[in-house]
């Protein structure tokens, strides 16, 4: 079956994330394969879901219906069995990102009212997270998956017999607009705020995928190596190909760039999930027909540069479609397609959605975006009022980005509201000297910030992992190019690296400690 877009079904939506597993099942067979791990374990539908099953039902003893339960794991079968089997008895599956440190995870545990985390020995292990977990041990109760597998019980394993058999008599039957996750943002200003989305957001924004970019159930494999507990790497990752049928490639962390590209080449992966920051790594560790099968990258969580978009064209032949999203909107809000690419931006919104710009004082031509449709989150959960879901007001989610729409409904971003800088009365998009540094010293990072500046407010500061970057070469070639003044950094402080999130975005919060604490240099 070539490639294909789905009409969007809002029927699609009213159902639960496990009934939807049950439903690719049935539709595509027990024996089908769905999962590929990381020791290259593949796993079929029949699997999966008594897999689910049986683990569900252990941990389900000790909680309530509706209760969270973390989810402290790598993307992989065990994260996606676990977050399936915590789904079809009613609980809540809480995705901790495992690289944002003790202090916000435990800021989540209490946000979420998480009681009882759920992990692996081997993983915390190999990731060095013993000192974290057993501070966490402190605040909620630690469950290894390798200890629950062990002491399955004669009733967990009817369970799973029983699921395989008549899942209708096993399974919970939450309501669609219930919380089926909750995943938090990255606590970059502040503690993290949980984000609760419903059955019917991620299913919504699963159908709205599919009816915006032609997929293959027969001739597509997602290579996804992007963290669970990310909104993109969970829901278009993992429950989007498992719900629609397409098997996916799992691993476990984006930073393996020598051993993704051996395990795209040796599967044949058509399709790879990935950001700006990440796909550049793995052009430059693959050779030539190393990626060969990819027939387009889907990129999110940070701008693609026109480098990067060039250089992987050039060696590889493939085609990045670079897509837009917040965790808040399960995730994705737009996307290019392969029919309708403009790079540079963000592509149309997705089916359902609409948008609504709100003029800011000093950008013309754009303004503050907002959006809604039936992706759009439940709610916040906020450090302050912990289990409280607080809905967006009318349905409509601030995203906090600057966007411009044009006449054919293309998105451009142009940057957080909180990534412009006023000097001297001026408003600049930060965006822009990253953008000049990029084209002087393309495959380096470069990320720019802001410190008080006395006589105009603000000034510019560029951090750099280029080692020959200056002011000067910056100043000339805005001069050359038609770049105001203003853009260009005031100074220039070169590092060894620039911090980066476990999602792949750059860590702001992080450049700006670099830039307040070192003298900066040109």
């Amino acid at each position: 079956m070539s490639p294909s877009l789905v009409p969007y079904d809002p029927r699609a939506s009213r159902r639960s994330l496990f009934q939807a597993l049950l439903e690719a099942r049935r539709r595509h067979g027990g024996k089908t394969q769905a999962l590929v791990d990381l020791d290259d374990r593949v796993l079929d539908y029949d699997t999966i879901v008594k897999g689910a099953f049986a683990l569900g039902h252990a941990l389900k003893r000790g909680t309530r219906d509706g209760e969270s339960v973390g989810v402290l794991l790598p993307t992989g079968a065990a994260a996606a069995v676990t977050f399936f089997g915590i789904s079809a008895y009613g609980r809540v599956p809480t995705m901790l990102n495992f690289t944002s440190g003790t202090a916000n995870l435990r800021s989540a545990l209490k946000t979420a009212q998480v009681k009882r985390i759920v992990t692996a020995k081997r993983f915390v292990g190999v990731v060095k997270l013993e000192e974290v977990v057993a501070k966490l041990a402190k605040h909620a109760e630690v469950l290894y998956l390798e200890d629950v597998r062990a002491n399955l019980s004669l009733l967990d394993k009817a369970a799973a017999a029983a699921g395989l058999v008549a899942p209708a008599l096993v399974i919970a039957r939450p309501n669609p607009d219930s919380t089926a996750a909750i995943l938090f943002t990255s606590g970059t200003e502040g503690a993290p705020k949980g984000v609760a989305l419903s059955h019917a957001n991620i299913l919504s924004n699963v159908a709205q995928v599919q009816a915006h970019i032609a997929l293959s159930i027969t001739e597509d494999l997602v290579f996804n190596p992007l963290p669970i507990f990310h909104c993109f790497g969970l829901s278009v990752g993992t429950i989007l190909p498992l719900v629609c049928g397409i098997r996916v490639v799992t691993h476990p962390s984006p930073l393996q760039p020598k051993e993704i590209v051996k395990r795209i080449k040796a599967h044949g992966a058509t399709i790879l999930l990935s950001t700006d920051t990440f796909i550049a790594q793995y052009g430059r560790a693959a050779d030539e027909r190393d990626l060969d099968s990819v027939r387009m990258a889907v990129c999110g969580a940070e701008r693609v540069r026109n480098e990067t978009r060039a250089f992987v064209k050039e060696k590889f032949n493939i085609q990045i479609l670079e897509g837009y999203g917040v965790t808040e909107a399960a995730p994705v809000v737009a996307a290019n397609q392969i029919e309708a690419n403009h790079p540079g931006t963000v592509g149309r919104m997705m089916a359902q959605m609409e948008a609504m710009l709100e003029p800011v004082e000093g950008i013309p031509g754009a303004g503050r975006l907002k959006v809604k449709g039936p992706n759009v989150m439940l709610g916040y959960i906020l450090p302050e009022a912990p289990g409280v879901i607080v809905p967006p007001e009318g349905g409509w989610h601030d995203t906090g980005d600057v966007a411009s729409i044009d006449e054919d409904g293309f998105i451009a971003i142009r940057g957080r509201l909180k990534r412009f800088a006023k000097i001297g009365g001026e408003t600049v998009s930060l965006q822009v000297p990253e953008n000049c540094a990029a084209a002087l010293w393309p495959g380096h990072a470069h990320a720019a910030v802001t410190v008080a500046d006395p006589r105009k407010g603000e000034q510019i500061v560029l951090v750099t992992d280029a080692t020959e970057a200056s002011r000067n070469s910056l100043l000339a070639w805005a001069q050359n190019h038609g770049v105001s003044e203003l853009a260009v950094p005031r100074q220039v402080l070169i590092v060894e690296s620039i911090p980066v999130l476990g999602t792949g975005k750059t860590d702001y919060v992080a450049v700006q400690k670099l830039a307040a604490i070192d003298e900066p240099h040109q």
